[in-house]
Protein backbone atom coordinates (compact mmCIF):
# COMPACT_ATOMS: atom_id res chain seq x y z
CA UNK A 1 0.00 0.00 0.00
CA UNK A 2 1.44 3.19 -0.91
CA UNK A 3 2.91 5.90 1.87
CA UNK A 4 2.05 8.98 2.13
CA UNK A 5 2.17 12.00 4.71
CA UNK A 6 -0.79 14.29 5.42
CA UNK A 7 -0.50 16.62 2.51
CA UNK A 8 0.01 13.69 -0.01
CA UNK A 9 -3.49 12.04 1.34
CA UNK A 10 -5.46 15.32 1.40
CA UNK A 11 -4.54 16.18 -1.99
CA UNK A 12 -4.78 12.70 -2.99
CA UNK A 13 -8.64 13.02 -1.68
CA UNK A 14 -9.41 15.64 -3.97
CA UNK A 15 -7.58 14.27 -7.00
CA UNK A 16 -9.68 11.33 -6.35
CA UNK A 17 -13.28 13.60 -5.93
CA UNK A 18 -12.59 15.67 -8.79
CA UNK A 19 -11.71 13.32 -10.82
CA UNK A 20 -14.81 11.75 -9.78
CA UNK A 21 -16.91 14.33 -9.96
CA UNK A 22 -16.79 17.33 -12.05
CA UNK A 23 -18.97 19.87 -10.12
CA UNK A 24 -16.31 19.93 -7.33
CA UNK A 25 -14.11 23.11 -7.60
CA UNK A 26 -11.25 24.06 -5.26
CA UNK A 27 -10.71 28.36 -4.48
CA UNK A 28 -8.82 30.16 -2.08
CA UNK A 29 -5.74 31.80 -1.49
CA UNK A 30 -2.72 30.54 -3.87
CA UNK A 31 -4.69 27.23 -4.02
CA UNK A 32 -4.02 27.12 -7.89
CA UNK A 33 -0.22 28.44 -9.26
CA UNK A 34 1.29 28.05 -6.09
CA UNK A 35 -0.41 25.24 -4.69
CA UNK A 36 -1.22 25.98 -1.55
CA UNK A 37 0.87 27.12 1.18
CA UNK A 38 1.30 23.96 2.06
CA UNK A 39 0.84 22.49 -0.85
CA UNK A 40 -1.66 20.50 -0.55
CA UNK A 41 -3.12 21.13 -3.90
CA UNK A 42 -0.12 21.09 -5.34
CA UNK A 43 -0.90 20.03 -9.21
CA UNK A 44 -4.41 20.24 -9.14
CA UNK A 45 -4.63 23.41 -11.17
CA UNK A 46 -2.53 21.77 -13.84
CA UNK A 47 -4.50 18.99 -13.48
CA UNK A 48 -7.97 20.16 -13.28
CA UNK A 49 -7.46 23.60 -14.83
CA UNK A 50 -7.75 27.19 -13.44
CA UNK A 51 -11.87 27.26 -13.73
CA UNK A 52 -11.60 24.01 -11.34
CA UNK A 53 -8.83 25.30 -9.24
CA UNK A 54 -9.20 28.86 -8.79
CA UNK A 55 -6.90 31.30 -6.96
CA UNK A 56 -8.54 33.77 -5.22
CA UNK A 57 -7.89 37.03 -3.25
CA UNK A 58 -6.86 37.29 0.22
CA UNK A 59 -10.52 38.15 1.09
CA UNK A 60 -11.65 35.07 3.12
CA UNK A 61 -15.64 36.59 3.64
CA UNK A 62 -15.75 36.26 -0.34
CA UNK A 63 -13.89 32.99 -0.79
CA UNK A 64 -16.70 31.64 1.85
CA UNK A 65 -19.81 34.13 0.10
CA UNK A 66 -18.52 32.86 -3.40
CA UNK A 67 -18.34 29.10 -2.31
CA UNK A 68 -21.55 29.55 -0.81
CA UNK A 69 -22.96 30.58 -4.32
CA UNK A 70 -21.62 27.48 -6.23
CA UNK A 71 -22.99 25.19 -3.92
CA UNK A 72 -26.15 26.38 -4.08
CA UNK A 73 -26.08 26.27 -7.54
CA UNK A 74 -24.86 22.80 -8.55
CA UNK A 75 -21.17 22.92 -7.62
CA UNK A 76 -19.30 20.93 -4.63
CA UNK A 77 -16.91 23.33 -3.47
CA UNK A 78 -13.44 22.81 -1.47
CA UNK A 79 -12.45 25.91 0.28
CA UNK A 80 -9.21 26.39 1.63
CA UNK A 81 -8.83 29.24 4.30
CA UNK A 82 -4.99 29.86 3.89
CA UNK A 83 -4.62 29.30 8.31
CA UNK A 84 -7.74 28.91 10.79
CA UNK A 85 -6.16 32.49 12.45
CA UNK A 86 -7.78 33.85 9.27
CA UNK A 87 -11.16 32.24 9.47
CA UNK A 88 -12.77 34.61 11.33
CA UNK A 89 -13.38 37.21 8.00
CA UNK A 90 -15.82 34.69 7.08
CA UNK A 91 -17.62 33.94 10.06
CA UNK A 92 -20.49 36.04 9.22
CA UNK A 93 -20.84 33.99 6.02
CA UNK A 94 -20.23 30.61 7.55
CA UNK A 95 -22.91 31.15 10.18
CA UNK A 96 -25.50 33.12 9.26
CA UNK A 97 -26.01 32.07 5.96
CA UNK A 98 -24.10 28.57 5.23
CA UNK A 99 -25.15 26.68 8.35
CA UNK A 100 -28.66 28.39 8.10
CA UNK A 101 -29.49 27.80 4.45
CA UNK A 102 -31.40 24.42 4.85
CA UNK A 103 -33.10 25.63 7.91
CA UNK A 104 -34.47 29.09 6.53
CA UNK A 105 -35.26 27.90 3.37
CA UNK A 106 -37.27 24.65 4.67
CA UNK A 107 -35.27 22.50 3.27
CA UNK A 108 -35.27 23.54 -0.75
CA UNK A 109 -31.91 24.80 -0.49
CA UNK A 110 -27.91 23.85 0.54
CA UNK A 111 -24.42 23.98 0.16
CA UNK A 112 -22.53 21.37 0.21
CA UNK A 113 -19.39 23.65 1.02
CA UNK A 114 -16.07 21.81 2.56
CA UNK A 115 -14.01 24.46 4.42
CA UNK A 116 -10.41 22.91 4.36
CA UNK A 117 -8.14 24.94 7.04
CA UNK A 118 -4.67 24.18 8.88
CA UNK A 119 -4.93 24.75 12.57
CA UNK A 120 -2.58 24.42 15.82
CA UNK A 121 1.12 25.76 16.74
CA UNK A 122 4.27 23.36 17.05
CA UNK A 123 5.45 25.52 13.96
CA UNK A 124 6.67 28.72 15.49
CA UNK A 125 3.50 30.64 13.77
CA UNK A 126 3.23 33.33 17.15
CA UNK A 127 -0.40 34.50 17.77
CA UNK A 128 -1.81 34.59 14.01
CA UNK A 129 -0.34 31.47 12.77
CA UNK A 130 -1.23 28.75 15.93
CA UNK A 131 -4.64 29.44 16.82
CA UNK A 132 -7.29 25.93 17.03
CA UNK A 133 -10.88 27.52 16.87
CA UNK A 134 -12.34 24.48 16.45
CA UNK A 135 -14.64 24.82 19.61
CA UNK A 136 -16.55 27.92 18.24
CA UNK A 137 -17.70 25.89 15.02
CA UNK A 138 -19.08 22.92 17.11
CA UNK A 139 -21.29 26.26 18.47
CA UNK A 140 -22.84 26.20 15.61
CA UNK A 141 -25.68 24.63 14.73
CA UNK A 142 -26.09 23.14 10.90
CA UNK A 143 -22.23 22.63 10.06
CA UNK A 144 -20.19 19.61 10.71
CA UNK A 145 -17.02 20.02 12.12
CA UNK A 146 -13.62 17.47 11.72
CA UNK A 147 -10.32 17.12 12.58
CA UNK A 148 -7.78 13.80 11.42
CA UNK A 149 -4.79 12.94 13.24
CA UNK A 150 -2.87 10.85 10.54
CA UNK A 151 -2.87 10.12 6.27
CA UNK A 152 -5.69 7.45 6.66
CA UNK A 153 -7.95 9.34 7.89
CA UNK A 154 -7.58 12.54 6.53
CA UNK A 155 -8.21 11.30 3.16
CA UNK A 156 -11.27 9.27 4.15
CA UNK A 157 -12.89 11.99 5.95
CA UNK A 158 -11.74 14.36 3.59
CA UNK A 159 -13.41 12.30 0.89
CA UNK A 160 -17.07 11.88 2.57
CA UNK A 161 -16.97 15.27 3.96
CA UNK A 162 -16.21 16.56 -0.09
CA UNK A 163 -19.24 14.41 -0.62
CA UNK A 164 -21.57 14.86 2.06
CA UNK A 165 -24.22 17.48 1.10
CA UNK A 166 -23.93 18.74 4.80
CA UNK A 167 -21.52 22.25 5.05
CA UNK A 168 -18.27 20.92 6.63
CA UNK A 169 -15.19 22.86 8.41
CA UNK A 170 -12.25 20.62 8.29
CA UNK A 171 -9.45 21.46 10.40
CA UNK A 172 -5.63 20.28 9.42
CA UNK A 173 -3.29 20.24 12.43
CA UNK A 174 -0.35 21.70 10.38
CA UNK A 175 2.22 20.43 13.00
CA UNK A 176 1.68 16.36 11.90
CA UNK A 177 0.98 17.73 8.00
CA UNK A 178 4.83 16.03 7.53
CA UNK A 179 5.12 13.19 10.36
CA UNK A 180 3.31 12.38 13.80
CA UNK A 181 4.48 14.42 16.64
CA UNK A 182 4.93 13.33 20.51
CA UNK A 183 5.67 16.88 21.88
CA UNK A 184 9.08 16.71 22.15
CA UNK A 185 10.31 19.41 20.05
CA UNK A 186 14.20 18.36 20.64
CA UNK A 187 13.71 15.33 19.08
CA UNK A 188 14.51 14.97 15.08
CA UNK A 189 11.31 14.49 12.90
CA UNK A 190 9.51 11.53 12.60
CA UNK A 191 8.23 11.04 9.29
CA UNK A 192 4.95 9.04 8.53
CA UNK A 193 6.78 6.53 6.73
CA UNK A 194 7.23 4.48 10.15
CA UNK A 195 3.67 5.14 11.12
CA UNK A 196 0.34 2.68 10.18
CA UNK A 197 -1.97 4.92 9.57
CA UNK A 198 0.61 6.27 7.15
CA UNK A 199 -0.35 3.65 4.40
CA UNK A 200 -3.45 5.36 2.44
CA UNK A 201 -5.00 3.55 -0.62
CA UNK A 202 -4.86 5.42 -3.99
CA UNK A 203 -8.23 4.84 -4.50
CA UNK A 204 -11.50 6.48 -3.27
CA UNK A 205 -12.52 5.32 0.63
CA UNK A 206 -14.62 7.55 3.02
CA UNK A 207 -14.14 7.67 7.00
CA UNK A 208 -17.37 8.08 8.35
CA UNK A 209 -17.92 11.35 9.87
CA UNK A 210 -19.74 11.09 13.26
CA UNK A 211 -17.56 8.21 14.27
CA UNK A 212 -14.28 8.42 16.92
CA UNK A 213 -11.89 5.25 17.06
CA UNK A 214 -9.91 3.85 19.76
CA UNK A 215 -6.12 5.00 18.57
CA UNK A 216 -4.78 2.53 21.80
CA UNK A 217 -6.32 0.03 23.90
CA UNK A 218 -6.32 0.25 27.66
CA UNK A 219 -7.83 -0.32 30.98
CA UNK A 220 -6.55 1.78 33.82
CA UNK A 221 -7.36 5.53 32.31
CA UNK A 222 -9.62 6.60 29.40
CA UNK A 223 -7.74 9.79 27.32
CA UNK A 224 -9.96 11.72 24.90
CA UNK A 225 -8.24 13.93 22.38
CA UNK A 226 -7.70 14.46 19.34
CA UNK A 227 -5.42 15.98 16.11
CA UNK A 228 -1.76 16.48 17.28
CA UNK A 229 -2.56 15.67 20.82
CA UNK A 230 -3.55 11.94 19.96
CA UNK A 231 0.44 11.36 18.91
CA UNK A 232 1.42 13.59 21.96
CA UNK A 233 -0.86 11.19 24.90
CA UNK A 234 0.32 8.00 23.28
CA UNK A 235 3.82 9.15 23.54
CA UNK A 236 3.36 10.16 27.54
CA UNK A 237 1.29 7.09 28.39
CA UNK A 238 3.98 4.58 26.81
CA UNK A 239 6.55 6.82 28.90
CA UNK A 240 4.49 6.55 32.11
CA UNK A 241 4.00 3.00 31.65
CA UNK A 242 0.16 3.59 31.98
CA UNK A 243 -2.30 1.30 30.57
CA UNK A 244 -4.44 3.93 29.12
CA UNK A 245 -7.22 3.87 26.64
CA UNK A 246 -6.51 6.77 24.21
CA UNK A 247 -9.64 7.94 21.93
CA UNK A 248 -9.38 9.65 18.64
CA UNK A 249 -12.61 11.96 18.34
CA UNK A 250 -11.94 12.94 15.35
CA UNK A 251 -15.67 14.11 14.16
CA UNK A 252 -16.15 16.90 17.08
CA UNK A 253 -19.68 17.50 15.76
CA UNK A 254 -21.49 15.47 15.38
CA UNK A 255 -20.04 13.61 17.93
CA UNK A 256 -19.99 9.88 19.21
CA UNK A 257 -20.92 9.76 22.59
CA UNK A 258 -20.90 5.78 22.79
CA UNK A 259 -17.77 5.23 21.55
CA UNK A 260 -16.27 7.88 24.30
CA UNK A 261 -18.57 6.91 27.08
CA UNK A 262 -18.16 3.08 26.48
CA UNK A 263 -13.77 3.54 27.17
CA UNK A 264 -14.54 5.84 30.33
CA UNK A 265 -17.03 3.59 32.06
CA UNK A 266 -14.49 0.46 31.30
CA UNK A 267 -11.56 2.43 32.96
CA UNK A 268 -13.55 4.31 35.57
CA UNK A 269 -11.28 7.38 34.74
CA UNK A 270 -11.12 9.88 32.42
CA UNK A 271 -8.44 12.81 30.85
CA UNK A 272 -9.13 15.08 28.25
CA UNK A 273 -6.38 17.08 26.75
CA UNK A 274 -6.39 19.29 23.30
CA UNK A 275 -4.36 22.33 22.11
CA UNK A 276 -6.93 25.54 22.27
CA UNK A 277 -7.40 27.30 25.50
CA UNK A 278 -8.77 25.60 28.01
CA UNK A 279 -11.85 28.14 28.64
CA UNK A 280 -14.79 27.55 26.81
CA UNK A 281 -12.80 24.72 25.08
CA UNK A 282 -14.22 21.95 23.83
CA UNK A 283 -12.78 19.90 26.39
CA UNK A 284 -15.66 21.29 28.28
CA UNK A 285 -18.40 19.71 26.25
CA UNK A 286 -16.66 16.60 26.48
CA UNK A 287 -16.28 16.76 30.09
CA UNK A 288 -20.03 17.26 30.63
CA UNK A 289 -21.13 14.44 28.64
CA UNK A 290 -19.25 12.22 30.45
CA UNK A 291 -20.42 13.39 33.60
CA UNK A 292 -23.54 13.13 32.38
CA UNK A 293 -23.26 10.02 31.03
CA UNK A 294 -20.79 7.69 32.99
CA UNK A 295 -21.41 10.02 36.72
CA UNK A 296 -21.69 6.35 38.15
CA UNK A 297 -18.67 4.98 37.05
CA UNK A 298 -16.12 7.31 37.46
CA UNK A 299 -13.65 6.95 39.98
CA UNK A 300 -11.82 10.26 39.91
CA UNK A 301 -13.07 13.73 38.98
CA UNK A 302 -12.67 14.18 34.94
CA UNK A 303 -9.26 16.06 34.24
CA UNK A 304 -8.20 18.67 31.59
CA UNK A 305 -5.47 19.70 29.96
CA UNK A 306 -5.07 22.10 27.20
CA UNK A 307 -3.77 25.50 26.37
CA UNK A 308 -3.34 28.26 28.10
CA UNK A 309 -6.02 31.15 28.22
CA UNK A 310 -3.94 33.14 26.61
CA UNK A 311 -2.76 34.44 22.75
CA UNK A 312 -0.58 31.75 21.61
CA UNK A 313 2.76 32.87 22.99
CA UNK A 314 5.45 32.86 19.77
CA UNK A 315 8.33 32.95 22.58
CA UNK A 316 6.88 30.52 24.92
CA UNK A 317 5.23 28.46 22.30
CA UNK A 318 6.65 25.25 24.80
CA UNK A 319 5.07 26.41 27.78
CA UNK A 320 1.67 26.87 26.13
CA UNK A 321 1.87 23.66 24.19
CA UNK A 322 0.46 20.69 25.95
CA UNK A 323 3.32 18.37 25.86
CA UNK A 324 4.25 15.28 27.08
CA UNK A 325 5.36 17.14 30.63
CA UNK A 326 1.67 18.40 31.19
CA UNK A 327 0.17 15.16 29.86
CA UNK A 328 1.69 13.22 32.27
CA UNK A 329 1.00 15.35 35.20
CA UNK A 330 -2.77 15.12 33.88
CA UNK A 331 -2.57 11.09 34.26
CA UNK A 332 -1.19 11.29 37.53
CA UNK A 333 -4.03 13.84 38.78
CA UNK A 334 -6.55 11.10 37.68
CA UNK A 335 -4.60 8.24 38.91
CA UNK A 336 -3.95 9.40 42.25
CA UNK A 337 -7.21 10.92 42.95
CA UNK A 338 -9.09 8.63 45.93
CA UNK A 339 -11.86 6.51 44.51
Amino acid sequence: MPQMNMIEAIRSAMDVVMDKDPNVIILGQDVGFFGGVFRCTDGLQRKFGEHRVIDAPIAEGGIIGAAIGMGVNGLRPIAEIQFADYIYPGFDQIVSELARLRYRSCGEFFSPVTIRTPCGGGIHGGQTHSQSPEAIFTHVSGIKTVMPSNPYDAKGLLIASIESDDPIVFFEPKRIYNGPFDGDPEKPAVSWASHPKGEVPDGHYTVPIGTAEIAREGSELSIITYGTLVHVATAAADAMGVDAEIIDVRSLSPLDVTTITDSVKKTGRCMIAHEATRFGGYGGELAATIQKDCFYYLEAPVSRVAGWDTPYPHAFEWQYFPGQKRIAAGIRRVMEAAA
